[in-house]
């Protein structure tokens, strides 16, 4: 076996421009393929990152039946909030454990009433992960334990025509189903880039809120914000083992379009890159074709020496797959050094500054990703398909007669 490496191996560089033209284009398309895929992940973490921010963190934890009435946004109280807090920040994956209270409201300015959903949140803990708070356009987010002040989205700010400093009428229902009004002022507008999400969503301070729901030191949900989205299974099985009291949820149930949203993308995607490896087989088959006609003399004179075909077969093969691994190797090392440099700079997308919600959910700058796994897996994938394309020129070597062979020119 060692001998027909060696002879594949030096057969393999006895026509080194024809080598390095196989290799180059191995090694462009593999980068590509890892470029893509970095560019994908990163797309999605931060789409869909922003997303999960946007609509309440990766993992929510309520009380025991909040999940048949999400919808409603219904007032159960979480027992044991504090408790929950402690378990959830335990956990590795986990970069902010938060109290809310979440549920549906009115606001009201001389322009008219409102639907829109309150949230009473903890920013000293939620200011570093908030999209909002991140977004602030004019004022400033909320501070803790600050009276009448809310933040709103410039959406809202439109329909209501208010500025910050102006005052609102906020109303909300108590947990026993009683009607409680306050006015707010406004400190602070953000700006998201996505109107409709930014008329429906008021953010006040969690004891601001404790008092207009009649909820002294208590919280309807526990948000979690994790590191990355993809991380929430294990983060679900470990909290619900040790929380058995409370429902405990990822954004997958709770929201579920955005889960439809995101397998969608992945499909198309997949397609895409399918067609990337297509493209780069393509080349190698042809490559690995050429090779055999500009040596059919050769094999003339190995049947002659007395190779058998499976030999012939076996020979042509094993240099197509040492093609393969080595034009893998090569692009695995220079496209994972790519995607590491652009990943630490970004690549610059105000260009897509208001062109819809995507745009606006994936911000200034995306910063493509790939892991270890990711590399091995696309690198295999190519030295696999360098041998599949191989297989067929091969087969038509063993198959020619050596007399035929020896007079071909």
């Amino acid at each position: 076996m060692s001998s027909f490496v060696k002879m594949a191996w030096r057969n393999m560089w006895r026509n080194w421009r024809r080598t390095a033209i196989a290799l180059v284009a191995i090694v462009l398309g593999l980068i590509l393929l890892l470029f893509f895929d970095g560019m994908i992940t990163g797309s999605d973490q931060a789409i869909f990152g922003n997303a999960v921010r946007l609509y309440g963190g990766n993992i929510q934890i309520h009380a025991p039946g909040y999940r048949a009435k999400a919808s409603r946004l219904p007032i159960y109280p979480l027992a044991n909030a504090d408790t929950v807090v402690q378990a959830a920040r335990t956990q590795p994956e986990v970069v902010a454990a938060a109290k809310r209270i979440n549920t549906g409201g009115i606001i009201t300015s001389n322009e008219g009433s409102f639907p829109v959903t309150i949230t009473g949140l903890e920013p000293v803990v939620e200011a570093s992960v908030s999209i909002q708070a991140e977004n602030v356009s004019r004022g400033r987010f909320l501070m803790a334990d600050e009276g009448d002040a809310i933040v709103i989205g410039q959406g809202l700010a439109n329909l209501l025509k208010v500025n910050v400093g102006d005052r609102v009428k906020l109303l909300g229902r108590s947990k026993r189903g009683q009607m409680r009004q306050r006015t707010m002022t406004i400190v602070g507008i953000y700006d998201l880039g996505m109107r409709e999400a930014e008329e429906r969503a008021v953010f006040m301070t969690l004891p601001e809120a404790q008092t207009l729901y009649n909820l002294r030191r208590q919280a309807t949900e526990v948000t979690l914000t994790l590191h990355d989205v993809g991380q929430e299974k294990a983060v679900l099985t470990s909290l619900q083992a040790e929380l058995p009291g409370v429902e405990v949820d990822s954004w997958q149930t709770l929201k579920p379009e955005i889960r439809e949203t995101m397998d969608t993308k992945q499909v198309f995607t997949g397609v895409m890159g399918l067609v990337v490896v297509l493209i780069a087989s393509i080349g190698i088959l042809n490559l690995m074709m050429m090779a055999v006609f500009e040596r059919t003399r050769e094999m003339g004179v190995l049947a002659a020496l007395g190779m058998k075909g499976g030999q012939i077969m076996g020979l042509f093969l094993l240099e197509g797959t040492l093609i393969g691994v080595v034009g893998a190797v090569i692009g695995c090392i220079l496209g994972s050094l790519l995607l590491g440099l652009v990943g630490q700079v970004g690549i610059d997308l105000s260009f897509a500054s208001g062109m819809g919600e995507i745009g606006a959910l994936m911000g200034d700058r995306l910063y493509p990703s790939v892991t270890l796994t990711g590399v091995i897996s696309r690198g295999v994938v190519v030295a696999l398909i360098a041998t599949l394309a191989s297989l067929y020129p091969a087969w038509q070597a063993s198959r020619k007669e050596p007399a035929e062979t020896l007079h071909h020119v």
